[in-house]
């Protein structure tokens, strides 16, 4: 089989599409041209993502580009294969609206968390390395995906989270303005315990971890009169990206709260009722001899 042969059969028409008859050759092309544009794109995004990452750009903006970069990556090879085949775009507007009017109230949710993800990675108001709270599950984001996000919880489990979700729910971002966060150490001590002391020894014992911050300093607060003891409080600020930093600069507070009320003879109080005995009532023995 010589060349014209060769180009004949490449010639030969499939199928007509608004009046514009499509090869073999432009069928058999497609498949080459979806190879390359993919083999590109993958080369191109790679490129990108080495340049920005030696220039340390923010991972959320990377993320966001290697996006833009995917969608119109497939935007133009889709126009190149339709033109190389000699077929209009024009040819589809019909079709094309039908099946979107389809599709649209078919894949409703599919399509609010597409465009929820294009919302989260544009105006960012969630980042990647950001710690969350939604409902009941707490983690730090790994990656923002068109449909879902998909966090880290602090027990190590992966969740996926619907990017609508995040955009209609109330979600606590502990990160994001910055990892600042405050929290409080609770004490109660003994009565007849000097009230000053207490409060310098919790000072003392706050500052001691080098996790609090002194701008702003502590504040110890001589919370009530409680039931059974004297109720101190100790607001601080730490920088933590997570609740573990703070579960454990509380630990080591209560730690050296334990040490120094022992160096002091300080007792940490317990629930305890006083029992006072009318002097009237008389106690019967019933004991048989």
């Amino acid at each position: 089989m010589d060349f014209a042969q060769i180009k004949a059969i490449l010639s030969t028409t499939v199928i007509t599409v608004a009046e514009q008859p499509v090869t073999l050759g432009g069928l058999l092309l497609i498949p080459l041209i979806i190879y390359l544009g993919l083999l590109l794109t993958k080369w191109g995004v790679r490129f990108i993502t080495k340049r920005l990452t030696t220039n340390k750009t923010d991972p959320n903006i990377i993320h966001l580009l290697q996006r833009v970069f995917y969608v119109i990556a497939i935007v133009i090879m889709l126009i190149t294969t339709l033109d190389l085949i000699n077929v209009p775009i024009t040819a589809f507007a019909f079709l094309s609206g039908a099946i979107a009017i389809g599709f649209g109230f078919g894949a409703q949710n599919i399509i609010n968390n597409f465009i929820s993800g294009w919302i989260l990675m544009w105006e960012r108001p969630i980042k990647i390395g950001d710690f969350l709270e939604v409902e009941n599950a707490k983690g730090v984001v790994e990656e923002i995906n068109t449909r879902s996000t998909r966090i880290r919880r602090v027990d190590g489990v992966h969740l996926l989270i619907p990017n609508s979700k995040l955009l209609e729910n109330t979600v606590v971002n502990w990160t994001l303005r910055d990892s600042l966060v405050r929290t409080s150490v609770s004490v109660g001590v003994a009565y007849g315990t000097r009230a000053r002391k207490v409060a310098d020894l919790i000072l003392e014992a706050t500052l001691a971890q080098k996790e609090v911050l002194t701008d702003p300093m502590p504040v110890v607060v001589f919370e009530d009169f409680g039931d059974n003891s004297l109720i101190f409080y100790v607001n601080f600020w730490i920088n933590s990206s997570g609740e573990t930093a703070l579960r454990v600069t509380r630990s080591n507070i209560r730690f050296r709260l334990d040490e120094l009320f022992e160096e002091h003879s300080i007792v940490v109080a317990f629930p305890q009722r006083d029992v006072h005995l009318d002097g009237t009532l008389t106690l019967l023995n019933n004991d048989k001899k």
